[in-house]
């Protein structure tokens, strides 16, 4: 189906007067540069006369067409440049919640650099000339399924490159679930990568840490579910 119908879940977990905190769907493009997409996150913001006269309609980072969780946007063009400085310092702690196939180490960090393939249109690989990337993660679980062993993963963005995640997890053998453009397996019927935003920090301009979190969407705790995964309280 596309994004057909996707705009309507996107949601307001957070507004104040600088900041917006939505929450996207997955199969949601983010914002319309290949003039190609009928709905996107951009959009819906434009529709509810929200940030109006700023670049991006206020949105300041990205999440995959696939990925959903949480997107910042700010309100004021103060505010954007604000978040913006934030993130280019390296100063936003992201976290993802993705399932794997196999057996990942308890933690690890992953420091390869990524660049746009050259051989396939639309993908990113790791090769020496690319840009810094590095990725940090802990294994939340093991997860024995129709003879075949997944992990379920937290894992802490430290660079924010295009298709991080799911470039440094393949590389290292482990595909995201679901993810077919990087070789993952569709697992009981799942057609997106098993990625999740889950977590956002910051400070903001009065030097208060404002923290958010995005529940993770039924299909994908449906999923853990059928496959064994039980959450321990």
């Amino acid at each position: 189906l596309g994004s057909v119908g996707k705009m309507e879940e996107t949601k307001i977990i957070f507004e104040d007067n600088d900041l917006l905190v939505l929450e996207k769907p997955a199969g949601l493009v983010v914002a319309n540069e290949n003039g190609r997409e009928k709905e996107t996150v951009e959009l819906w913001l434009v529709n509810r006369g929200l940030g109006m006269g700023l670049k991006r309609q206020g949105i300041v980072h990205r999440l995959d067409k696939g990925t959903s969780g949480i997107l910042l946007a700010a309100k004021t063009e103060e505010y954007l440049k604000y978040l913006s400085a934030l993130f280019k310092g390296r100063q936003i702690e992201k976290r993802y919640l993705a399932l794997v196939s196999g057996e990942v180490s308890l933690e690890g960090r992953i420091e390869m650099p990524i660049c746009r393939s050259k051989r396939y249109f639309g993908r990113f690989e790791v090769r020496e000339n690319g840009k810094r990337s590095e990725t940090r993660f802990e294994r939340m679980a093991v997860i024995n399924f129709s003879g075949k062993k997944y992990s379920l993963v937290r894992v802490d963005l430290k660079t924010g490159r295009t298709h991080q995640i799911r470039v440094h997890f393949r590389y290292l053998g482990w595909p995201l679930v679901g993810d077919k453009l990087y070789g993952g397996v569709s697992l009981l019927g799942i057609e997106r990568p098993f990625l999740h935003a889950a977590e956002i920090s910051f400070r903001d301009k009065g030097d208060v840490l404002r923290h958010f979190e995005s529940e993770m969407p039924i299909e994908l705790s449906h999923l853990l579910k059928k496959i064994g995964y039980e959450k321990k309280s």
